[in-house]
């Protein structure tokens, strides 16, 4: 049986490997089929298509026909889906109570005082890094506005402040309300009703510059933005990320000059 290498990886949707998405194709071709037919139209090694198949039938995928020879039935794709979300939500339902279960164990309070010995043998020249993609580099970008103490400074694109205003706007809210100082810098061009919904809760300033971004906290941590989000797709904007107090500082300063200006 031949079928296209693309249409296999699209079964990785479904939770399958690549034995499996061979065989159950293999077996939807046929309705119903032994382990040693789907073998052979599928390409799969005999010595693993009985473990495929168990797999495949724990998963949902199949039903095992009682009899000799031991044959398999396709479940209806349209039931499969249905069986894989349920699954899913499930998982996702049990992972969450053991994720909160550990937020509050003594595992947790652990592995934290673990990373912060760590931290205090990491060299200051090693607290830096890049990332390639905006979602990474929005997820350590929250990281950073969530340990906030003092102050936290953004300069971003028109684009950049109406995405960081639904990804991040909460934890920048929280940040505010306890007590953090919060700066953003916007160009001229940002829409009045958003410059009125961060005004709730941070002191902003609009900027000619429609490029930089970036992101300063406590004066200690900078992330910076190295593309111009209008001609980069997501997947390849790229942030560098470096805790220096000395350098970020004197960047800080280099702003704050500016933000006087206004």
């Amino acid at each position: 049986m031949i079928v296209q290498k693309d249409f296999l990886n699209k079964l990785k949707d479904f939770g399958l490997n690549s034995y499996e998405s061979k065989l159950w194709v293999a077996l939807l071709s046929r309705g119903v089929s032994t382990a040693g037919e789907l073998s052979d139209i599928s390409n799969v090694p005999r010595s693993r298509a009985y473990d495929v198949l168990e797999s495949l039938e724990k998963k949902g995928f199949i039903i095992v026909k009682v009899g000799k020879p031991i044959k398999y039935l396709a479940v209806p794709p349209t039931e499969v889906i249905e069986r894989v979300k349920k699954h899913i939500s499930e998982e996702a339902e049990e992972r969450a109570k053991i994720l909160s279960h550990l937020h509050q164990s003594e595992l947790l309070s652990e592995l934290n005082t673990l990373h912060t010995v760590g931290i205090k043998l990491v060299d200051p020249t090693d607290r830096s890094g890049a990332f390639r993609g905006r979602d990474k580099a929005y997820d350590h970008l929250a990281s950073m506005i969530k340990r906030a103490k003092k102050n936290i400074t953004l300069m971003t694109s028109k684009e950049g402040i109406e995405r960081k205003h639904e990804l991040l706007g909460n934890h920048l809210k929280r940040a505010a309300k306890a007590g953090v100082e919060v700066r953003v810098s916007v160009p001229a061009n940002v829409d009045r009703n958003l410059l009125d919904e961060l005004n709730k809760f941070a002191k902003t300033r609009q900027h000619k510059n429609e490029t930089a971004r970036f992101c300063v906290v406590d004066d200690k941590e900078l992330l910076l933005f190295l593309t111009d989000d209008k001609d980069v797709h997501k997947s390849y904007d790229c942030a560098v990320w470096i805790e220096a107090p000395y350098f970020v500082d004197y960047f800080s300063t280099l702003f704050d000059k500016e933000w006087k200006m206004k």
